[in-house]
């Protein structure tokens, strides 16, 4: 008859044969767990991948079971973007930089005005409109050629231009001056009432 071990003998045998592991003991083989397989042409997921492809709907993870890495979030749908909204307060306005800002902004406005003078001027002696005018006015004051009043002593190229570049050089000192005169205002009336609220939204 075979020897029969003590209860606390690891080595112990019933009939020859090694009984089953109490429920709890660690798996035979040092404790390690089963490994994972993977079924051929199964792609295998990257390191430090989460995978939970080896747990039935009951629940309880099956030893052995090959292991699917997760699949990818689903992607939020076109209408699902949110809004992101900010809440600003202009407080302060530099009047160093409106002033540079409207000198910019009003030279550039006195340009156009000059060269757009020059256009319809060479616009309208092309088609005749000074000379028409200048007839009908000699037809008018005199009919000889030195008692009748000349239109082109006064709207000549070179005086409308000057009176031009007159109105251009005021229009720059003029907007710069009030544009700076309008930062000092703002900043002191900003001082009392807070300044101007603006709401800015970003859409992701």
């Amino acid at each position: 008859m075979p020897p029969v071990g003590g209860g606390g003998q690891s080595g112990a045998t019933y009939g020859g044969q090694t009984p089953p592991p109490p429920p709890g003991a660690p798996a035979p083989g040092g404790g390690f767990s089963q490994p994972t397989t993977y079924a051929k042409g199964q792609p295998t997921p990257g390191r430090g991948t989460r995978t939970s492809g080896n747990t039935p709907p009951g629940g309880t993870p099956v030893p052995g079971a090959a292991r699917r890495p997760a699949g990818p979030p689903a992607a939020a749908g076109p209408g699902l973007g949110r809004t992101r909204k900010a809440r600003l307060r202009v407080t302060k306005v530099d009047p160093w930089s409106v002033m540079k800002v409207s000198f910019l902004l009003s030279l550039a406005v006195g340009i156009i005005i000059i060269v757009a003078a020059a256009v319809l001027w060479m616009t309208l002696d092309s088609l005749g409109v000074f000379s028409s005018l200048t007839k009908t006015l000699k037809d008018v004051t005199g009919s000889d050629s030195t008692g009748g009043l000349n239109l082109m002593d006064y709207v000549g190229f070179g005086k409308v231009m000057t009176f031009t570049a007159l109105i251009a050089v005021v229009d720059v000192v003029l907007l710069t001056a009030l544009s700076t005169l309008s930062a000092f205002i703002y900043n002191a009336a900003a001082g009392f009432t807070g300044g101007v609220e603006l709401t800015l939204a970003e859409e992701d």
